[in-house]
């Protein structure tokens, strides 16, 4: 059996954030950190897109940013200027090869390729077993999801962001590059909450991504379609598909922190990191991996890392609301965005924001389902 001082399982986003993190301070300097993953060079598997106010941690590396938004529905349409902040978009291989480049850097950070099949809490650390070795860890970061934790229970809902993305290329100029459509709504709901995320890199090349938050998947083809109608009302006909994304990302309130212990954290998706309400995940678990390693250097019960917050009963009653009426979906974000501030809707999904600012968004949408759902929960 190997044994170290830390084992991160899944070397994505936030596994990679938390080895990099460990990289840059030297309290972890004499501690054996191993990484499991089964691939190590993933290339461009992910997209991922947030907003921030004026510089930020990761600009070196980023694909594209904006600091305008488009928002769109049959009942709302605007292109909205959210200076001081900017929507940013990082492509996963540049993040990738930019961590792993000081990642490596450190002798007493080790890379192993290899299949997770199981690990155990053991009275003074962890054991995991893989396909080739068994290894034993004090302290062990799982971001290997397991859907079963949350599909078995009823008490909270489960929707999921699903999406299929196209990188199509045009022969002309086609794109207005300094706008991301953040939502585009004016595609067919079909009972559900469906809308078109745009993201121009240039003037000929854009990311069309069909998502969706519903409890059921389509068939690859309804994404397909959706896309090409999509394109064909824009007038866009003449491009190539040079790259293809698709992804399911878990919308719940499923309180994740249950299944930490004393020597096991959940982190990213399977710990529940991904903003409940939106399917964000990336700039959590950036901020999430830099008070966790701050954590470390005081704390040795791991259990106790997460900190229940008002957020998590806000995101619970609004994916109950989204859940029992999904086809209401666009008309409650088309309401957001029209009578609040775009930038006080950003510190709201950050949980950055006051009382004053939670009741200023509370009030931008329909009462109706959200008072039900309330006293639903309540009672």
């Amino acid at each position: 059996m190997i044994t170290s001082d830390y084992i991160i399982l899944g070397a994505g986003a936030s596994g990679l954030m938390l080895a990099y993190r460990m990289s840059q301070d030297a309290f972890f300097n004499d501690k054996l950190i191993l990484i499991i993953d089964k691939d190590k060079n993933k290339g461009n598997d992910r997209t991922w897109c947030y907003w921030e106010e004026g510089t930020g941690e990761w600009d070196h590396i980023l694909h594209k940013s904006w600091s305008n938004i488009f928002f769109g529905s049959n009942t709302f349409s605007k292109t909205i200027a959210i200076s001081p902040f900017n929507y940013k978009m990082i492509r996963s291989e540049k993040f990738y090869k930019s961590l792993w480049d000081s990642i490596s850097l450190k002798p007493n950070i080790k890379f192993v390729e290899d299949s997770v099949n199981s690990f155990t809490e053991i009275e003074n650390g962890v054991q995991v077993i893989t396909k080739k070795e068994r290894y034993f860890g004090a302290k062990l970061f799982n971001s290997l999801p397991n859907p079963e934790v949350y599909k078995s229970q009823k008490k909270y809902p489960v929707l999921q962001q699903h999406f299929l993305g196209w990188f199509v290329k045009t022969r002309e100029d086609c794109f207005d590059d300094s706008v991301a459509t953040f939502m585009d709504f004016k595609v067919e709901q079909n009972g559900n909450t469906r809308f078109m995320y745009v993201l121009p890199s240039d003037k000929r090349t854009a990311l069309f991504e069909y998502t969706l938050f519903s409890k059921k998947l389509l068939q690859h083809v309804d994404y397909e379609d959706a896309i090409k109608d999509y394109l064909s009302e824009k007038g866009i006909v003449n491009y190539e598909i040079i790259e293809k994304e698709k992804g399911s990302i878990p919308m719940t309130s499923f309180k994740f922190s249950k299944l930490n212990s004393k020597h096991i954290l959940n982190i990213g998706t399977a710990g529940g990191w991904t903003k409940t309400s939106t399917g964000y995940t990336f700039k959590n678990a950036s901020k999430k991996t830099k008070n966790l390693v701050l954590f470390l250097k005081k704390e040795k019960n791991l259990s106790k890392f997460h900190k229940k917050t008002k957020y998590w009963f806000y995101d619970l009653i609004f994916l109950d609301v989204l859940a029992s009426h999904n086809e209401d979906g666009a008309s409650l974000f088309s309401s957001m965005f029209k009578k609040a501030n775009t930038k006080t809707i950003f510190k709201f999904l950050d949980e950055e924001s006051s009382l004053f600012e939670d009741l200023k968004i509370i009030l931008s949408v329909p009462p109706k389902r959200f008072i039900q759902a309330f006293f639903k929960r309540l009672f």
